[in-house]
């Protein structure tokens, strides 16, 4: 197996990318601590799909925009498994659409704390932990392209993540890999909310592979940017969009 005996974070843990993100890693023999906020049942069904496939993972309720939710899932990680090899930065959304013109500095503040500040924290807190490892963060197509209507602090948000995965890529090397991805239109909750069904099918139309992306898409590339398969890859903001925009 790919990650036996590693460790890994997969934060928002609870659904769609992030629960596939944890039972991939876990099917390659990695022990996975997954958090969540509020989705204590999706939660307590990833961790059920994990040990149901012979991995070890835990849940860990808290809000990563505060030190205090952070400290409590890196603490509950090392107590449960030792140590920590992988952090996947899934956590993160959209909260809501706003016109930049109506767009409060709350909003804007709100996003960036649910977007950035997490990943922030989280890479601070797992560093103290890591001698060596992985980091993955997510990104978005939002990051490259701006993000659709009323998501222009979404997509500021993202494109703050890409840059930041390439400045630690620098300060955390050789030990230490940095990489993020960056989804397209995936079939998750996200765009059940937030983009409306005939959108989704005029992407789906245009997509050079005529289809929307499923979380399983991404956790394999997670998966790969996790294990030594990535060797030679860090810095990388990599594209898992169907060819719907080529960078």
């Amino acid at each position: 197996m790919k990650l036996q005996g590693k460790t890994a974070i997969v934060t928002g843990g609870g659904r769609d990318i992030g629960r596939a993100c944890a039972v991939r890693l876990a099917s390659e023999g990695a022990n996975v601590a997954i958090n969540y906020f509020a989705s204590a049942e999706g939660a307590g069904e990833t961790v059920a799909q994990v040990e149901a496939a012979g991995g070890r993972a835990i849940a860990v309720q808290g809000d990563l925009s505060t030190q205090a939710g952070v400290d409590a899932l890196v603490a509950a990680t090392i107590d449960a498994f030792g140590g920590i090899d992988i952090l996947v930065n899934n956590s993160g959304g959209l909260i809501k659409r706003v016109p930049f013109r109506e767009m409060t500095a709350e909003h804007w503040l709100a996003v960036m704390d649910l977007n950035v500040t997490s990943t922030v924290m989280m890479t601070r807190a797992v560093l103290d932990h890591m001698t060596s490892g992985t980091i993955v963060n997510m990104a978005s197509q939002a990051g490259r392209d701006g993000g659709g209507p009323g998501a222009a602090a979404y997509g500021a948000s993202k494109g703050t993540i890409m840059t930041l995965t390439r400045g630690l890529a620098k300060e955390l090397g050789p030990d230490i890999r940095v990489n993020a991805l960056c989804p397209g239109m995936i079939d998750t909750d996200f765009h059940n909310i937030f983009t409306k069904p005939e959108v989704r099918k005029s992407v789906e139309a245009a997509s050079p592979v005529k289809r929307q992306g499923s979380p399983m898409d991404v956790a394999n590339m997670v998966l790969f940017l996790a294990s030594e398969e990535s060797g030679f890859v860090t810095g990388a903001n990599l594209d898992i969009n169907g060819g719907m925009l080529f960078s």
